[in-house]
């Protein structure tokens, strides 16, 4: 029943139809509240209910937790408001459970951590704060953890790396985390997104990132069904990706998505060279931070590369020329760091415009408008060695002429003057010829005046 018209309130024969399992009313038009009855009593063998895409008001029920056996709740896309009712540890059996884009507030229920076959959880852009409650570490087959756009604060906590070995992607976008990155996170072996940008974490970027094995590597994993029925995939993962200053949605293609994004923070020292190895990374993004350093020539490893955004650091040194083999790589930002020297404007490099250079003082060269010093040189070495070899070739030429105009004149000359007998001979033979042509028309103009007459 999913995308047909419902609403605006939900229908009342649903009290009657006990038997249902799979309840899709996503995008129905509903926009009154949940039902406060017992829910459970009349939909008692219910697996999965999708309200997501409705414009549902009011709070999420107590009663709902007696929907014990659900596997997948998607409540996505709405309007609700208030906490998340702590009875949701009565869904022993949920797989996925998903509020995003909703406008709950509280903290984090502890008794989330109930739910141990939980493989997907998504409570982002809400307005959830506090800590992220310990009992989570307890949700040890999650996939997908979506906490991202809410006002969650203190530190990631380490147990996210010892807890959590099949993440494939952990999303605290736009939060209010702070202090350093955790180095146990390396331990996410199947981690394929890691997305920490616009929080307020410091100090150093991990050297151990680059033990992130599922980033090292082709990537054929399939995330983009978490569950499924027979007539096909009921509940599709969905993963929006900030690149190129668009949102890029992805859903049946997210596991080409390898993505590192920890821009927007207070982020520094080195720039991470070893994140070089992570062979499968697609999109990187380290702006807005205080990151120096070069970027290391072996960059050009990163062949599936095609978004990169370096951009507001304090990056130092040339630009490599090993970057433009990079031929996947569609997107770059170097703007606003202190890279010097020539840029090297070779290659998939030769694709990018002014703006991805600017704010660098001491970079020159195409395509920006400030030219390098070797340049200049080199130009007008060009024009004095062109006009060296243009005045050559020209005196030559003129030499060449007049002297071949001389040998045609005076070489017979000299030769008649030597030999009488030659010179006679070749006179003879001149009035030969100046006879035998006053001949010849004296008779074509005879024969012309016959014709007339």
């Amino acid at each position: 029943m999913g995308s047909c018209y419902i609403g605006p309130a939900f229908p009342a024969w649903l009290q009657s139809q006990k038997n249902f399992e799979y309840l899709d009313l996503s995008n129905a038009s509903i926009s009154s509240q949940l039902p406060n009855s017992n829910i459970g009593e009349f939909l008692p063998n219910l697996l999965f209910l999708s309200l997501s895409g409705n414009q549902t008001v009011g709070t999420i029920p107590d009663s709902i937790g007696h929907l014990s056996s659900l596997e997948v709740i998607d409540f996505s896309s709405n309007n609700l408001i208030g906490a998340i009712p702590s009875t949701i540890n009565n869904f022993s059996s949920l797989i996925v459970l998903d509020f995003g884009n909703n406008n709950l507030f509280g903290m984090i229920p502890k008794s989330l951590g109930s739910l141990q076959l939980l493989k997907s959880l998504h409570l982002n852009y809400n307005k959830l704060s506090g800590e992220l409650p310990s009992s989570l570490r307890n949700l040890t087959g999650l996939d997908v953890l979506d906490l991202s756009y809410n006002n969650l604060s203190g530190q990631i906590p380490a147990w996210i790396g010892t807890a959590f070995s099949n993440l494939v992607i952990l999303n605290l976008r736009l939060n209010m985390f702070s202090g350093r990155l955790p180095s146990l996170l390396s331990n996410l072996s199947s981690l394929h997104v890691l997305d920490l940008t616009q929080n307020n974490l410091m100090g150093e970027i991990p050297v151990s990132l680059v033990k992130l094995k599922a980033m090292a590597q082709d990537h054929n994993m399939s995330i983009s069904s978490l569950y499924h029925n027979g007539s096909g995939s009921l509940y599709e993962e969905r993963l929006i990706v900030i690149t190129k200053g668009l949102n890029l949605e992805y859903s049946r293609t997210l596991s080409l998505v390898v993505s590192i994004d920890l821009s927007d923070n207070n982020l520094s020292g080195e720039f991470p060279k070893g994140i070089t190895k992570l062979f499968g990374l697609v999109f990187l993004n380290l702006s807005m931070n205080h990151i120096i350093g070069q970027i290391p020539k072996n960059i050009s490893m990163l062949r599936q590369l095609s978004s990169l955004d370096l951009s507001s650091n304090k990056i130092f040194g040339s630009i490599p020329s090993s970057m433009s083999p990079l031929s996947s790589l569609g997107y770059l930002n170097l703007s606003n760091n202190n890279f010097s020297e020539k840029i090297p404007f070779i290659g998939q490099m030769s694709t990018f415009k002014e703006s991805a250079f600017a704010g660098n003082p001491n970079l020159c060269g195409t395509p920006l408008v400030i030219k390098c010093q070797d340049e200049g040189t080199d130009k007008n070495q060009s024009d004095v060695e062109n006009k060296i070899d243009g005045d050559f070739v020209d005196q030559w030429f003129y030499l060449s002429i007049g002297l071949g105009f001389a040998v045609g004149m005076l070489v017979p000359y000299f030769v008649l003057a030597m030999r009488r007998s030659w010179c006679d001979a070749y006179f003879d033979l001149v009035d030969k010829i100046v006879k035998w042509l006053l001949f010849r028309r004296r008779v074509t103009y005879t024969r012309n005046h016959a014709q007339r007459k």
